[in-house]
């Protein structure tokens, strides 16, 4: 099997978990919706692509590791809704303004928690499922030269290094992951174990993980759950 290996290296990154009020968390590890979203922006796509995007999320087949043991950073964010330019509007959710219409709501503060992961090293091996477009090669060329700049889970999350290392043949994602050299990342934390997740169909693993990182793409919202392995690798490298 054809794998590409994706290292996720910046001081900030957020896997988005399921979105509780005003509490945006982060998954321990990367989702099928948040790497097809990475893919379709380094190939120049955008949210109307819809049909593009989902056949791309419904093949991808990955498998992921920390090299380096990420912190969890809470970022919390207010804005004051009473200044006068703010009256009447909050911030824009789902591609529509969040109106504060009455009451307390209309002049109070607005807060949001939205966790990341700090100073962490990810490594991914990814493949795809199927034919069609695009294929891996599109992927690999579309990580080399992306149409526009990346980012890791959220805008502000911009990497620190390329995120493309390299292409590599594998019995599946989970073998290629193992393979793969741990990074360097200096002086960082090493974790103890090399946390990761893979797919069921290539190995048990310690427990089973059942994630909703399916996106809905039509009508923007999270759909559909996954199930994964999740366990220690043994880095045959």
């Amino acid at each position: 099997m054809d794998c590409l290996i994706l290292r996720f290296d910046a001081p900030l990154m957020s896997f988005g978990a399921v979105v509780v009020d005003q509490i945006n968390p982060t998954w321990r590890f990367p989702g099928r919706a948040m790497l097809a979203g990475l893919l379709g922006n380094a190939l120049g796509w955008d949210h109307r692509d819809v049909a593009k995007l989902q056949a791309l999320q419904d093949r991808l087949r990955f498998a992921a590791r920390w090299d380096a043991e990420p912190q969890l950073l809470i970022d919390y964010q207010t804005v004051d809704l009473g200044q006068p330019f703010f009256v009447g509007t909050g911030w824009t959710t789902r591609g529509r303004r969040e109106d504060r219409k009455g009451g307390s709501a209309a002049t109070s503060t607005h807060q949001r928690w939205r966790e990341h992961w700090a100073n962490g090293v990810a490594t991914v091996a990814l493949a795809l499922d199927g034919n069609g477009a695009p294929t891996l090669s599109d992927l690999e060329h579309a990580l080399r030269a992306p149409a526009r700049a990346l980012f890791i889970g959220r805008k502000p999350c911009l990497p620190a290094a390329p995120i493309l290392v390299g292409l590599r043949q594998a019995e599946g994602v989970k073998a290629a992951l193992a393979a793969e050299p741990l990074a360097d990342i200096g002086p960082r934390t090493r974790p103890s174990a090399v946390p990761a997740i893979w797919p069921l169909d290539e190995g048990p693993g310690a427990a089973i993980e059942e994630r909703y990182d399916r996106r809905d793409w039509q009508n923007n919202i999270h759909r559909g759950a996954q199930r994964y392995a999740v366990g220690n690798l043994e880095i045959t490298a």
